[in-house]
């Protein structure tokens, strides 16, 4: 089981490690992190869902962590969590069906 407050402070230590030794590296992302709420057309609530959804697919525990954590702030409830986290799933599987049939596609053309 994770402590995911202890977890996320360790995670703002390192990542503020990293940015001592990189720190274009971590302004780009801040930069890339800022762009998408600068449009207005989705509220925060809504960018945390899809970032909830996007870190269980890409399997991000940072992610999981601090997304978690600004989604109920930003005023998500733990069923619209839980709705965004099936959109996730289904995706995966869904993918998983999609790349299915492109290894297929592969090995077709390898046979000739």
């Amino acid at each position: 089981m994770t402590d995911w407050n202890a977890y996320r402070a360790h995670l703002g230590e390192s990542i503020h490690a990293f940015a001592t030794l990189s720190p274009d590296t971590l302004r780009g992302l801040q930069t890339l992190d800022g762009a998408a709420a600068r449009t207005g057309r989705l509220d925060a609530k809504t960018r945390e869902l899809i970032a909830l959804a996007v870190a269980v697919t890409t399997r991000c525990d940072g992610c999981i962590s601090v997304h978690s954590k600004a989604a109920v702030q930003a005023g998500a409830t733990k069923e619209e969590i839980a709705e965004a986290l099936g959109v996730a799933v289904a995706l995966n599987a869904g993918a998983a069906v999609v790349y299915s049939s492109r290894v297929l596609d592969a090995v077709d053309s390898v046979q000739g």
